[in-house]
């Protein structure tokens, strides 16, 4: 999926056969069936701004020079990717003016309390070392993605509109099981209003839309382009207006239809959306597959959360998960963090300066261009595990991954349910509260939740994503790197596991010894559980007959020869 038709050039727009569009060929029809108009409806031709010689100056820069005395808005900064987006800008950038972020109160934190415990975080460590004032450049935003207006004040959104040069926006709900109403208001209606407000900047360059892979995932062939909306988002909001939430609740089957939640769903609304204004703005979809943790920055293996893969990762290294429902050979399209940031940026710089005639889609993905499947990340992540194993583990990491219903369903009772009814036992028997069956169930749900993605693969074209490498120069290629060919697999999957025990769980390094010990601990607990279960059931259930007792005696004997044996051999080197 790395082949390369297109030739893109400040003043030129050529696409392939899959990209549809030429500005040789006045009025093109792309795949939607849009009339794209060919005179410049760069940001300098739609919003009036700047003059021929500073667009050719830009055309020359790199991607940090670009971004020198721009104010960038970041939405979702305090998620996942929005603070590896913060922390790549003000490291690599270090000459962008400000970053205007916007924040709502919180878990009983206030706006200010949520910015200053981010910069705290450990991932902003290489730039404070570099710019122990670098918080200065971050300027809080009040704000509440669900409220009119996204309640932001009219003073900020003032300034806002007089000093922005570009838009990045992050914020999402990205829970598979969000309910349609909620996830159609954070997902649709707030990036609608993100929209309204960009067209009021005075000085924007781009907008900048986070979108994500699987927001087609009905299709098996995904192109770089915005797809027909399964309904037409106003029409879809004007309905949920007036209805009430058990009714919403009850329709939703029908209405996301071959999709398999309402992520994906309200997902390819809001690129409907953005499309939208692409005649009024520059704008650039990235569409990121499942985000991982760093791959190489700030540093290998970062990650803060037990979303996605990270939580099975620390279920299995824990020995909870023992079993999973997933295709061994299907492709498991992991991509890291800092690549999709490295990309996104390069976005933000290719999209203003070099301003397309239309959005563009760019599948950031691994799957076509250097694939991992899920039967290879089981034997990485268990041999991880085994070799770095995580503190109190309640089991030896051991899972089984299988495509089979009945042969999980067999593993989830043998492995899951039966050692959680035990060990529940166990705890109500030594006045505590039984908790792991609780536990498993929720292990259940999220692992449900998954299974429609690991059991099946995707073929992204990612000609776009190429392109854009193309344009790149050998130093940017290095400090902005989203080129997944480069990606070493399992040395990743291994980093990976290492940061969800440093950084999400905070375990120290140096107490893997005293795990390893646990481990063996737990070796020995197994196998005398089975010894004696195997004793139980043949004595109980198999020793009847006089054939089963003589084999029985014989069995005893010789163990009582070999342990004779053994002393008597003992006492004689003694």
């Amino acid at each position: 999926m790395f082949p390369f038709e297109k030739q893109l050039t400040p003043g030129r727009l050529q696409i392939g056969r899959r990209g549809g569009l030429s500005s040789e060929d006045p009025g093109q029809t792309c795949k939607l069936g849009l009339r794209i108009p060919t005179h410049d409806h760069g940001v300098f031709g739609r919003l009036g701004q700047g003059r021929q010689s500073d667009r050719q100056t830009d055309s020359m820069a790199s991607i940090a020079d670009y971004y020198e005395g721009k104010n960038v808005l970041i939405t979702g900064a305090t998620g996942f990717m929005g603070k590896v987006l913060v922390e790549k800008l003000l490291r690599s950038c270090p000459g962008v003016r400000a970053l205007y972020i916007l924040v709502r109160p919180k878990a009983g934190q206030t706006m200010q309390e949520r910015v200053s415990n981010m910069m705290k975080c450990k991932l902003f460590d290489r730039v404070r070392e570099d710019d122990p004032d670098f918080h200065k450049k971050i300027v809080a935003i009040s704000s509440e993605l669900m409220q009119p207006g996204l309640a932001i004040s009219p003073e900020d959104v003032e300034k806002l509109c007089s000093c922005i040069n570009i838009v990045f926006h992050c914020a999402a709900t990205i829970r598979f099981d969000e309910p349609l109403k909620h996830a159609v208001q954070l997902n649709v209606m707030a990036t609608q209003q993100l929209l309204s407000l960009a067209q009021r900047m005075q000085q924007l360059e781009a907008f900048i839309h986070v979108s994500t892979a699987y927001a087609n995932c009905n299709r098996h062939h995904i192109d770089e382009v915005i797809y027909p909306p399964p309904v037409q988002p106003k029409k879809l909001i004007d309905s949920l207006e007036w209805m009430d939430d058990s009714i919403v609740r009850d329709i939703t089957p029908r209405l996301i239809g071959d999709r398999p939640n309402t992520y994906t769903y309200t997902k390819a609304l809001a690129e409907c959306v953005v499309q939208q204004e692409s005649s009024r703005l520059n704008i650039g979809i990235i569409r990121p597959s499942i985000v991982g943790a760093s791959w190489q920055e700030p540093f290998p293996g970062w990650i803060d959360n037990f979303n996605g893969p990270s939580g099975v990762f620390i279920a299995a290294g824990k020995g909870i998960l023992r079993t999973m429902r997933a295709n061994n050979d299907a492709v498991a399209d992991l991509i890291p963090v800092d690549t999709v940031v490295n990309l996104t940026l390069a976005v933000g710089w290719y999209t203003a300066v070099h301003r397309p005639k239309s959005a563009m889609v760019y599948n950031c993905t691994t799957g076509g261009i250097n694939p991992f499947h899920w039967g290879e990340i089981e034997h990485h992540v268990m041999s991880t595990f085994k070799r770095n194993p995580l503190e109190q583990a309640f089991r030896r990491p051991n899972a089984n991954i299988t495509s089979n219903y009945l042969i999980n369903q067999y593993w989830i009772l043998v492995s899951h349910k039966f050692p959680a009814l035990l060990y529940d036992l166990y705890l109500r028997l030594s006045g505590q509260k039984p908790q792991m069956m609780r536990i498993f169930n929720r292990l259940h749900k999220a692992i449900g939740l998954l299974e429609y993605f690991s059991n099946q693969d995707w073929e992204w074209n990612s000609e776009n994503m190429s392109m854009l490498l193309s344009q790149l120069t050998p130093e940017d290629k290095k400090t902005f790197n989203f080129d997944v060919r480069q990606l070493n697999w399992p040395e990743y999957i291994e980093n990976y596991c290492i940061g969800t025990k440093k950084y999400v769980l905070n375990e120290d390094m140096s107490d893997i010894p005293a795990a390893r010990q646990h481990l063996r601990k737990l070796r020995n607990i197994r196998y005398t559980f089975n010894t004696l279960l195997l004793v139980f059931v043949w004595r109980v259930f198999i020793a009847r007959s006089q054939m089963a007792r003589n084999i029985w005696s014989f069995v005893v004997n010789l163990c009582f020869k070999f342990l004779s044996y053994f002393r008597a051999s003992s006492t004689l080197t003694a």
